[in-house]
């Protein structure tokens, strides 16, 4: 009987463990687990099309996670996208003409701003605006670019 009954706890630990461990793993996959402090600076960037960029997604510097999206927003005067970056107070030397790029990570698509620093002398501060930016890739406008272009082709 008490053997039966340590068997019974092992599996009951190891159930524990392992529901642990699929919430640890839909924390990272969802991106929830790194919120972030909320310290920093904010820039921002207008994109024609931002894809499936999400808020909390990452801001990314040769590779290097320095903050995150905080917030996308619709201007209805240029017709654009206006994403907030949250940048970490450390990273402060970022050139005033860095490009800001949307790129697609991993398997599951998941889509982050990536800077890539300009030559300036001059660093970007609390509120200033990235004028060089280039949209996310969407999938199906180049698919369907493609197919238009082998169309056009195909009647010569």
């Amino acid at each position: 009987m008490q053997r039966q009954r340590l068997i019974e706890i092992g599996v009951g630990a190891f159930m524990a463990l392992g529901l642990l461990a699929l919430f640890f793993l839909a924390m990272q996959v969802s991106n929830l687990s790194a919120a972030g402090s909320g310290e920093g600076y904010h820039l921002k960037a207008r994109f024609q099309n931002i894809g499936s960029l999400k808020v909390r997604a990452a801001v990314t510097m040769a590779g290097v996670p320095i903050g995150r999206v905080e917030r996308i927003e619709f201007d209805q005067d240029s017709y654009e996208a206006l994403v907030t970056l949250r940048i970490e107070s450390r990273y402060d030397r970022i050139p005033e003409d860095t490009f800001a790029n949307i790129f697609t990570a991993g398997l599951l698509g998941e889509q982050y701003v990536g800077l890539d620093p300009g030559g300036s002398d001059e660093y970007l501060k609390d509120g200033d605006t990235l004028e060089h930016t280039q949209s996310a890739l969407v999938l199906e406008q180049i698919i369907g670019q493609f197919l238009f272009d082998k169309a056009a082709g195909g009647g010569k």
